[in-house]
């Protein structure tokens, strides 16, 4: 009986939504694709304000569906970033809380990151039980193909790209993975962190960084042929491209047509990773890249006849970095927001976030409902009609349906991140306070900021609205939990902190 009641609850919560309709394919089930872009900042699309760098893609996308204003990152670096998108837990629950890098740069090296457990529930095995056909395309950062972290072990039937998000570093790399083995590209062995003399000006060696295969291309063309195999459906595609994260690497033409737009100098390689004539251009070739990728999926679906039978969903897994050559200032990557990449403040969580599904979302909608990336557990759950139970997510299919009064909202946003100083946030309403350096510091008092006067967190107002602040300081007691790592573990933690290097 009570089975029953889940079913008739699901189709009457679909019917109110509008999600049914006659659909020209064999299964009646949407098919989804998630697009993740890395490191790219809220500022960085032309629809969220950019002004020197093309994204004429993303900005139809966003026209053509739904944008929003208040959407998180779980955490902002990479692999926990991943974590928390795929296992919808936020920092304060999460098995993997940080960058925890195993191996080094080389093929040789190549130990990946500390890898999922085994009995994780991720988004791929949700999807795997409604009856989907599921790959991962592009950067994983879980874990290699020999450990629990596998992508096929932790439901996707197909992948292909990057396990180790070092070897992501390098945009042309020897070599790939694709379901366990090991494909060959046409590119010799480059170490992209490897400084050029800046005394040689532009006689140095910059060609050193470039080969054949760019590996983003890599990525569309497997990312094509899955929805070409799965065009009967449904099919969920994670597709976590690796750009623009630095290195600052990308096809010559692509660069060249940035050439000229902009007054720069040569990058030497003195912040880390690829040397290049023309960092400016290259990075906004980069994100202009990206873009005309999405426009590739975007027509694949459309030539298949899927288009209004898919929702495609456009992320990043945190703000704009500060290093490798990227200039941020310069483009205003982070929109005018505070902070930047592993950092908790908006600019390093905030995202740009675009949903777009034809006949399903009203277009050019925009919405400012607070959500977080931890939510898309619980938002596939709800399209697919299935119940889980251990998740932080709230679903936002409402808002993406326009149906404000039928979205349940988050009391608050938790964030903790033990990197870079030990951090922790909380969004709660108009309000978000934020503690940092709390490793060295643990009574190290809040920030608090009005969100909606100040979203460039200027003004702390902490001291003002002492109530506020206890009501912080009783959400951190409630949503920590000991992480299982000391390395990790900075918020009440039961060893000497000096015994912690960060």
């Amino acid at each position: 009986m009570m089975q029953l009641l889940q079913r008739i609850g699901y189709s009457l919560c679909l019917t109110l939504l509008g999600i049914h309709s006659s659909i020209g394919q064999t299964s009646d089930k949407p098919n989804i694709v998630y697009i993740y872009a890395d490191d790219l900042g809220y500022g960085e699309l032309g629809v969220y304000g950019q002004q020197k760098i093309k994204t004429p893609n993303l900005d139809k996308m966003a026209q053509d569906g739904i944008r929003f204003t208040n959407h998180y990152t779980s955490t902002p670096v990479c692999a926990p970033a991943r974590c928390m998108l795929l296992t919808g837990k936020h920092g304060g629950h999460s098995y993997i809380h940080g960058n925890y890098e195993l191996g080094g740069f080389a093929d040789s090296l190549e130990g990946g990151q500390m890898p999922l457990p085994a009995n994780t529930f991720t988004i791929g095995k949700l999807m795997q039980q409604a009856g989907y056909r599921t790959g991962v395309i592009g950067k994983w950062g879980l874990g290699m193909n020999n450990t629990s972290g596998d992508p096929l072990k932790q439901g996707f039937d197909y992948y292909y790209g990057y396990l180790d998000q070092k070897q992501a570093h390098n945009y042309y790399p020897t070599h790939l993975w694709e379901n366990g083995k090991w494909d060959s590209l046409q590119n010799k062995p480059i170490n992209v962190h490897l400084k050029q003399d800046p005394s040689k000006g532009l006689s140095a060696n910059f060609a050193y960084y470039q080969g054949k295969d760019y590996a983003p291309a890599k990525m569309t063309e497997k990312a094509l042929a899955f929805i070409q195999q799965n065009k009967k459906g449904p099919f969920f595609l994670y597709l976590p491209y690796t750009l623009p994260h630095v290195s600052l690497q990308a096809p010559v033409e692509w660069v060249n047509s940035y050439i000229g737009k902009f007054t720069e100098q040569p990058y030497f390689g003195g912040q880390g990773y690829a040397s290049t004539p023309y960092p400016l251009s290259t990075y906004a070739a980069m994100i202009s890249y990206l873009d005309a990728q999405v426009g590739i999926i975007l027509e694949k679906l459309k030539s298949l006849g899927l288009d209004k039978n898919t929702l495609v969903l456009f992320s990043s897994d945190n703000g704009a970095t500060f290093n490798g050559g990227v200039d941020r200032h310069f483009f205003n990557s982070n929109g005018g927001l505070r902070g930047q990449k592993m950092e908790l403040y908006e600019g390093g969580i905030r995202e740009p976030f675009i949903a777009r599904w034809p006949g399903k979302i009203p277009a050019g909608t925009v919405s400012n409902h607070i959500s977080a990336q931890y939510d898309f557990m619980a938002t596939l759950a709800e399209i697919t009609g299935q119940p889980i139970k251990d998740t932080d997510g709230i679903s936002f299919l409402p808002s993406l349906f326009g149906k404000k009064a039928l979205q349940k909202q988050h009391d608050w946003l938790y964030f903790e991140y033990p990197e870079n100083g030990g951090q922790i946030a909380i969004r709660k309403g108009k309000w978000k306070a934020v503690k940092t350096m709390v490793r060295k510091h643990p009574e190290q008092p809040w920030q608090l900021f009005d969100l909606s006067t100040d979203s460039a967190e200027t003004k702390d107002l902490a001291s003002q609205y002492p109530i506020i602040i206890q009501t912080m300081n009783e959400i951190v007691e409630k949503e920590h939990q000991q992480a299982h790592i000391q390395e990790w573990e900075f918020i009440h933690p039961k060893f000497p902190v000096k015994l912690v290097k960060d």
